[in-house]
């Protein structure tokens, strides 16, 4: 505690009580000082616990969602300084390897369709086909066509059909016409022949009548002569000469009308009989049948599956004919068109250039309708199909004219 000792003078009583009143008020507010400073250094060496005072509200459920941040907007919400210190504190990575263009698989040489080989391999193998084969001498068949579904060395059928593979008719099978041959026309009215009735007559009896008398009113019968039993096929006598004729008339085809054949169509006959693909084969001789040493690629079905749906359509005669029917025009060299195709993944025709003309543009335009009428060619196998999803290849169109058309399929350098 604290005192303080004042000395004043001696005065009057009224004057020293007013005094007394002032001093005590100053030692009372300096002692009410003391003791909040006091208090609040004691304050200050405390740690409080306690919560702050809070009040009750209702609680509201509400829907919290959350929302992605792109880099940008995260580096943006850090600040000024948020790209420095980023840098600083993240780790340094590795830098990914760019991806090199996929290349695509080249074949071992023209792609061709010919029967399963003997699986040898032959190292003198020029041609590229779905088998390896290798014979001892390369030869091709003198009978080629576009039109054929099994590939084989020469045709197979007895009778060589000039049919597109497709019937000319909605029903195949051809009934009979209730004739004896195998004639497709229907039957004549053959001419009338010679004939001869006689009359069929019942035996009657002789009947001799009186003649009537004069003046008479009865009927008048004639009498009759006495006849024998006579068998005839008719009630008269008839006699024909007939008549010759100019021409024979048809025998039809055997059968009843509306029953089903047996026989197949062309169509079936073609899809079941083989035939030597018309492939444009350089340098190889003449032969039984196409033999040729093949290398095994995985993709030659595919192309095989292209050329002989183009090969179909591709009809350069037709064209020819319309501009040139003696051949004295444009008939004085072979012609060769070659078409860079770019198909896109699901099999589809994307472009068709012509990058070798034939000098005659309308050749060059029936090659490329032929790949805009065979699209689509379904299923390319994925590893044909480039970075830019589409596949590329090179296709030729070979017209000599001794009257063979070939094709020629090749992968091209993408």
């Amino acid at each position: 505690m604290l005192f303080f000792v004042l000395l004043v003078p001696r005065q009057n009583p009224a004057s020293a009580r007013d005094r007394l009143r002032v001093v005590l008020a100053v030692v009372l507010a300096l002692v009410g000082h003391a003791v909040m400073v006091a208090v609040l250094l004691f304050l200050s060496h405390l740690q409080l616990d306690t919560p702050p005072l809070t009040f009750a509200r209702a609680k509201v459920e509400r829907p919290v969602a959350f929302r992605p941040l792109t880099a940008q907007q995260f580096e943006k919400n850090r600040g000024k300084d948020a790209p420095a210190l980023a840098s600083r504190d993240r780790k340094p990575k590795a830098e990914k390897p760019k991806e090199k263009p996929r290349a695509t698989e080249q074949p071992p040489g023209q792609v061709v369709d010919v029967a399963p080989g003997n699986n040898e391999v032959s190292p003198d193998a020029r041609f590229a086909a779905e088998t390896n084969n290798a014979v001892k001498k390369e030869t091709r068949a003198k009978e080629q066509t576009a039109f054929y579904r099994n590939a084989m060395p020469k045709r197979t059928s007895t009778k060589p059909s000039e049919a597109d593979g497709t019937d000319p008719v909605e029903v195949a099978s051809q009934s009979g016409n209730d004739g004896i041959g195998q004639d497709d026309r229907p039957l004549k009215e053959k001419p009338q022949s010679a004939t001869l009735e006689i009359p069929e007559q019942k035996a009657q009896s002789e009947l001799k009548l009186k003649a009537p008398t004069v003046g008479g009113t009865g009927p008048v019968v004639a009498s009759r002569d006495e006849v024998e039993a006579m068998q005839g096929n008719s009630r008269r006598l008839n006699l024909a000469m007939g008549a010759p004729s100019q021409e024979e008339g048809s025998e039809g085809r055997m059968g009843r009308p509306g029953a089903a054949n047996l026989l197949p169509s062309p169509s079936v006959l073609d899809s079941v009989s083989g035939a030597a693909a018309n492939d444009h084969l350089d340098d190889v001789d003449v032969g039984d049948g196409t033999y040729l040493n093949t290398r095994e690629w995985k993709y030659a079905s595919f192309f095989n599956r292209v050329k002989q749906s183009v090969g179909q359509q591709w009809n350069p005669n037709a064209q020819l004919r319309l501009r040139d029917p003696t051949l004295q025009i444009y008939g004085g060299r072979d012609r060769h068109t070659l078409l860079q195709v770019t198909l896109t993944a699901d099999g589809r025709l994307k472009d068709a250039w012509v990058e070798k003309s034939s000098g005659l543009d309308f050749l060059d335009l029936e090659a490329v309708k032929a790949f805009e009428r065979a699209q689509p060619f379904p299923n390319p196998p994925s590893g044909l199909i480039a970075s830019d999803q589409t596949v590329k290849f090179s296709f030729g169109f070979y017209l000599e004219m001794s009257g063979r058309p070939g094709l020629r399929l090749f992968r091209g350098q993408d």
